[in-house]
């Protein structure tokens, strides 16, 4: 159920549904990652969702695929709100930025981080999607989803499992994103880390209620 003591800015010129929204995020223009991406990665979900999941930018699997949170990162993701009771069909799940930003290296494609005005240029999406779905609950994976929900750079490591609240009332929990679980290579410190995300995401699922 939306919450409707949240009130969300919507952005001139926007979409007049969440459906429009995502047909004319096809053909972005507003930075420049569109030009070597595949296609857009737009969030997906239903819109009566309690709470949003905010990622960074699509990965090499998702830009193929054109969705979000299909590859080893949220495979992860899926196992570990599995296990905390929270039913990913129930929630809207997207990402910060909705082009691959990346740098080739030989046959291969490695991530590169998004940049400040990269995160603001696309604001503009998650901005309509937070309007149209208006959750209870925001959470950020990682720093980069952290600063498109909050408008500035926030230390998740020092701030991990806090509520932030925005001006207009959602709250943001931080917590990690799956994929620094992924690239721990000592096996006992990745089954920690691993565990750690799933209290937070069973914290998340109190929140829902």
């Amino acid at each position: 159920m939306a919450n409707p003591d949240i009130v969300h800015a919507k952005p001139d010129g926007a979409a007049p549904s969440l459906s429009d929204a995502r047909r004319e995020a096809r053909t972005c223009r507003r930075c420049d990652l569109w030009k070597h991406a595949t296609q857009t990665v737009f969030g997906e979900g239903p819109q009566t969702a309690d709470v949003i999941f905010v990622g960074e930018q699509p990965g090499d699997q998702e830009d193929l695929a054109g969705k979000p949170f299909v590859g080893p990162a949220g495979r992860m993701f899926d196992a570990v709100l599995q296990e905390a009771g929270i039913d990913r069909l129930k929630t809207y799940v997207t990402n910060a930025v909705k082009h691959f930003k990346f740098e080739p290296r030989g046959k291969r494609r490695i991530h590169s981080k998004p940049n400040a005005g990269e995160i603001r240029a696309c604001r503009w999406w998650l901005d309509q999607e937070l309007d149209f779905i208006r959750p209870k609950l925001a959470v950020a994976l990682g720093a980069t989803a952290a600063q498109a929900l909050t408008g500035k750079a926030v230390p998740v490591t020092k701030m991990r499992g806090q509520v932030l609240e925005r001006d207009d009332g959602l709250g943001v929990f931080l917590t990690i994103h799956p994929s620094f679980i992924l690239r721990i290579r000592d096996a006992a410190d990745k089954d920690a880390e691993r565990a750690r995300f799933l209290r937070d995401m069973q914290a998340v699922k109190a929140l829902m209620g």
